[in-house]
């Protein structure tokens, strides 16, 4: 299971890491060039492929493969 954020799209926003049912994402510990924490996909073992971050990220930034 690879997750991917692209960091040019995601503002910070943190939806990902509240509705992910399996607590797949972490909040980073490193600021990136754009001035935010991204969440980073810390357990992807834990996803199930349920897709609710790819679907409620407002910015797309977020893609299973």
């Amino acid at each position: 299971m690879k997750i991917e954020i692209n960091e040019n799209y995601c503002k910070g926003c943190e939806i990902c890491i509240f509705i992910c049912p399996r607590d797949v994402f972490v909040k980073s510990e490193k600021i990136n060039k754009k001035g935010i924490y991204p969440p980073v996909p810390k357990y992807p073992e834990r996803c199930i492929r349920c897709q609710l971050c790819v679907l409620q990220c407002p910015d797309q930034a977020i893609s299973l493969d």
